[in-house]
């Protein structure tokens, strides 16, 4: 794909498991990655991810709440800078935390502890949606349309797209788990998505998806 933006598709109803001939019955396993491990630099003294939504939960709470509902599982959360403070933030959600001891050298460590702590369930997952802390606005149905997606068939790599851009999370099949594992610096799966012939994006209508917070504004 060259780095050029992957089409953009939609998934038509009752197409949600057409995957290698799948059924409702052996739908594919698709974990969820929550990476919040990050110190928040630019929002200030405090750490963004234990400040309080509109709803009054912590955003990071809020973020990993999205794909327990959407029905992913296992649900890994990646911790590091205030590791404690965040994994009691998430506490009682039903999911799992990881500490990424490395999260200083950017968001591809969390990518890779994230990665690596699905990789290897049994029964193995077939994806995972790698979501991020500091995105608290979406809903759980954008999740539910890259997992329809991914069974239907429409691509092993796929984001959601609000009004024709690109957001987040982004759902990765298995054989790019590797590839997300080898990823260094300060970023996390971009490349890997951009890079992908099998990429695509899926359209959906919640403007959370491209809503995150960097900035106290940006509550």
């Amino acid at each position: 794909m060259s780095g050029e933006p992957p089409p953009i598709r939609s998934v038509p109803p009752g197409e949600s498991t057409a995957r290698d001939g799948a059924t409702p019955e052996d739908a594919p396993r698709v974990a969820g990655v929550v990476l919040a491990a990050g110190t928040s630099s630019r929002y200030g003294d405090r750490n963004k991810l234990l400040e309080p939504d509109p709803d009054g939960d912590p955003l990071v709470r809020a973020a990993a709440r999205t794909p327990v509902e959407a029905g992913l599982d296992p649900v890994v959360v990646v911790v590091g800078h205030e590791a404690d403070r965040v994994a009691d933030a998430v506490d009682g959600l039903g999911v799992e935390t990881v500490t990424n001891e490395a999260f200083a050298a950017g968001q591809s460590t969390s990518v890779a502890a994230g990665v690596r702590a699905v990789a290897d369930r049994d029964p193995p997952v077939d994806a995972a949606v790698v979501a991020l802390g500091d995105m608290p606005f979406v809903d759980p149905a954008p999740v539910r349309a890259l997992v329809d997606a991914y069974a239907a068939g429409v691509g092993d790599a796929l984001a959601p797209a609000y009004e024709g851009r690109r957001g987040n999370p982004v759902l990765f099949d298995r054989r790019f788990f590797a590839a997300l594992d080898d990823v260094e610096g300060d970023v996390g799966g971009r490349a890997v998505l951009l890079g992908s012939n099998d990429a695509a994006l899926v359209a959906v209508d919640d403007p959370g998806v491209r809503r995150d917070v960097d900035e106290p504004g940006d509550l």
